[in-house]
């Protein structure tokens, strides 16, 4: 996706700014910073700039630059949720019983559907990916966002994991820590094909990696 250029204002960003929303109109510069060069491409100055509205302005919605990045942050997460969310939804139900090979197989596709979508995310939106996983943030993986947890990329695989269990495609003796191993594993690839020795790798060499490695996270639920 290719940022626009808000150093001119949008006409949906102009509106915003006329109806008072300043917050959003901020933190809409400020995303679009991030999905260009991440949290290090994240300036409140710029983003003052882009808005065309001075310090005093700004800091009565955001205090400061790390005031800014974790409203980036919660955006980015619940970007990466609703493209997790969207993905899990394509896959059809085929039965209304709550426990059954029809139940089981069609949890199991959305697991899969949900490693997919985070992978596909990391790698067409790197800039977002990163500012919502910020280095030095002490927020656990699964606290609520500001937004509830409806908008944590966490809580949704924990949830597709509890319906693995009711649906009998997952073992409850093994669902402790199976929603760590799966994030651990998914977003080690995501790091390593984006900054790592990894991302070197050719479409069909990284095709090959991300199959390999839902394939394994797959089985491991088994």
């Amino acid at each position: 996706m290719t940022p626009h250029d808000d150093s001119i204002p949008t006409p949906a960003l102009t509106r915003r700014r006329r109806n008072g929303d300043l917050a959003a109109v901020l933190l809409a510069h400020g995303v679009d910073l991030a999905r260009a060069g991440g949290p290090e491409a994240v300036s409140l100055r710029e983003v003052q700039r882009r808005a065309g509205v001075s310090h005093a302005a700004a800091y009565r919605h955001y205090a400061d630059r790390e005031a800014l990045l974790a409203a980036i942050s919660s955006y980015a997460k619940a970007a990466i949720y609703n493209a997790m969310n969207a993905a899990q939804q394509q896959v059809p139900s085929k039965t209304s019983a709550a426990s059954s090979p029809a139940a089981a197989q069609v949890s199991r596709a959305r697991f899969d559907a949900l490693g997919r979508a985070y992978l596909d995310f990391a790698l067409t939106e790197p800039g977002l990916f990163h500012t919502a996983f910020l280095p030095d943030s002490n927020v656990s993986p699964t606290a609520e966002t500001p937004d509830g947890p409806t908008s944590n990329p966490y809580h949704l695989l924990m949830r597709c994991l509890d319906d693995m269990v009711d649906a009998g495609a997952l073992a409850p003796e093994r669902r402790p820590f199976s929603d760590v191993a799966a994030l651990a594993s998914v977003h080690g690839l995501a790091v390593l094909l984006l900054d790592g020795p990894l991302r070197h790798l050719d479409p069909m060499h990284r095709e090959a990696a991300i199959k390999r490695t839902l394939d394994i996270v797959s089985a491991g639920t088994k």
